[in-house]
């Protein structure tokens, strides 16, 4: 009978360590910094309950500038995400784009269809720049976002002057579409497939586009 009740306590010890190891284990995995980070990132560039309409994320356009650090690989990012806080996103493209080879200091600005990058670079192939900046900026938010590009420094200060805008009202609209405009005499870069067009424009994008305009 004493050999039943040391093996029976013997047991009971066991189960209780090994609860305590996989509460141990749950915690570790919880709070180790890859999953605490991963879902910081996540809360940072997602808005809760946004991802049942991320083009209405804010009313706010996101807005960040980013200079080429000297220090080596002190630029990087690297998330994707879908439900926007635009903010967050500009800043992880200005990120990203800031590592490109020539590229020293970008503006970048996401609307709630656009992204707007303007950049200052010394690339003598200013087309092939122009498509890294550009499917960078891709990578990083929704497919049917539109992507405009220029190397064009004098229009950093008007991206940039565009994030003031509340994007309910019809002047930032207005406002938007003569930047891209002005940022369209710059390359683009290449098509991004045989259906989209530099900015990622389908034919339907661009006859909605040119009626909205």
């Amino acid at each position: 009978m004493k050999k039943l009740v040391v093996i029976a306590g013997l047991c009971t010890l066991t189960a209780l360590a090994g609860c305590q190891k996989d509460t141990a284990n749950r915690d570790v995995y919880e709070e180790s910094g890859n999953t605490i980070n991963v879902n910081n990132k996540r809360h940072e560039l997602y808005r809760e309950g946004a991802a049942k309409d991320v083009r209405n994320v804010s009313t706010s356009y996101g807005f960040v500038r980013h200079q080429k650090s000297p220090l080596m690989n002190d630029n990087t990012a690297n998330d994707t995400y879908s439900a926007l806080d635009r903010e967050q996103v500009a800043n992880v493209i200005s990120k990203l784009s800031v590592n490109i080879p020539h590229v020293s200091d970008v503006a970048t600005l996401v609307t709630d269809q656009e992204v707007l990058v303007a950049y200052d670079t010394n690339s003598k192939d200013r087309k092939m720049t122009a498509d890294q900046v550009k499917r960078t900026a891709m990578s990083v938010v929704p497919r049917f976002y539109h992507v405009y590009v220029s190397d064009n420094k004098a229009l950093m200060q008007d991206v940039e002057n565009l994030a003031s805008f509340d994007s309910t009202n019809r002047k930032a609209r207005d406002s938007v579409n003569q930047v891209i405009k002005q940022m369209k005499k710059s390359p683009q870069g290449y098509r991004m497939n045989d259906s989209e067009d530099e900015n990622g424009l389908t034919p339907d994008d661009s006859n909605r586009t040119m009626t909205n305009r």
